[in-house]
């Protein structure tokens, strides 16, 4: 007499037959690969070696020398360093004006009138075009000799203003130059946040009686708070990197009065006036810790305001 034998279910663990039965696991895990990878090697390695090279004195190309904290106790001191960390500290006040200018955008484009497909060609038209072609075109227009904002100053009798040659008017217009696409960005975002608003929630609204701000402030911003975090995220990041505005339009100038962090970080790792690796490091780490600390803050808002609404 033959004994049965029972089927040995570790036989085909990790094999085919398990890849089978996990694959909807499988499946996204393999499709987000590629692009954790890409952020592991292209943004989480480079903010801890940033924070490593920061200890250093190095030019990039000899042997890097330890020096301890000697890079951020000289930041302490650099008034150049001051000048840019108040620059961006009125970049990051000053660049928040974007959300509520996109979201007022938005709720008029979300309307239905005659003609409003160009209105939103013409609103995000802004949002396409390079970051280089904006300094280029408000460079024109902050000209003083033929741009366009001197010749209405000079129309109404004010005389013409050198805007980008004066430091205490220069740094308010780059962050002006750069709000335009930064309200056209929000504005999408708000645009695709309006598109998942409940229509019943607005109707049973509407039937109470509420309309105009209170329905806007107890109905329609409620719904668009995943928006609201994703536009202040995007809004805090612009402000704080405004690299190429800078570059474009003063260069840092004038006498250095424009400089923000992430400038005064090229001008010491990689300019002519540096190759200092390690200085240039420790202005990153200054940089990605008030970033780290904005959006922490408003994470934990949102957190705190999602647990109180359960």
């Amino acid at each position: 007499m033959t004994t049965a034998t029972l089927p040995d279910t570790h036989a085909d663990e990790g094999g085919p037959g398990w890849i089978r039965r996990n694959r909807m696991t499988l499946a996204p895990l393999m499709f987000l690969l590629p692009g954790i990878l890409f952020f592991l090697v292209y943004v989480i390695v480079p903010i801890f070696q940033s924070f490593y090279i920061s200890f250093f004195r190095w030019d990039g190309l000899g042997e890097p020398s330890y020096i301890g904290l000697a890079n951020y106790q000289e930041l302490a001191s650099d008034p150049a360093f001051e000048v840019s960390l108040w620059n961006n500290l009125k970049w990051l006040i000053l660049y928040l004006l974007a959300i509520p200018g996109g979201l007022f955008i938005a709720l008029f484009l979300n309307q239905t009138v005659t003609g409003i497909r160009l209105y939103k060609s013409l609103f995000f038209f802004p949002f396409v075009i390079s970051q280089v072609v904006v300094g280029l075109v408000f460079g024109w227009f902050y000209a003083p000799s033929f741009g366009l904002l001197s010749q209405v100053t000079e129309w109404m009798g004010l005389g013409t203003v050198n805007v980008l040659g004066d430091p205490r008017y220069a740094t308010y217009g780059i962050i002006g130059a750069g709000l335009w696409p930064q309200v056209s960005y929000c504005m999408i975002i708000y645009l695709t946040g309006l598109n998942a608003v409940d229509p019943e929630q607005v109707e049973a609204a509407r039937l109470d009686g509420a309309k105009g701000l209170r329905m806007l402030w107890h109905v329609i911003l409620p719904q668009l708070r995943p928006a609201t975090f994703l536009a202040f995220v995007v809004t805090i990041i612009g402000a704080l990197r405004s690299f190429d505005l800078i570059s474009i339009m003063t260069n840092g100038g004038p006498f250095g009065s424009t400089r923000i962090l992430s400038f005064y970080m090229f001008e010491k790792a990689l300019s002519e006036y540096g190759f200092r690796m390690g200085y240039g490091a420790a202005i990153a780490v200054v940089l990605f810790l008030i970033m780290l600390c904005f959006i922490a803050y408003f994470l934990w808002s949102m957190y705190r305001e999602e647990k109180g609404a359960r």
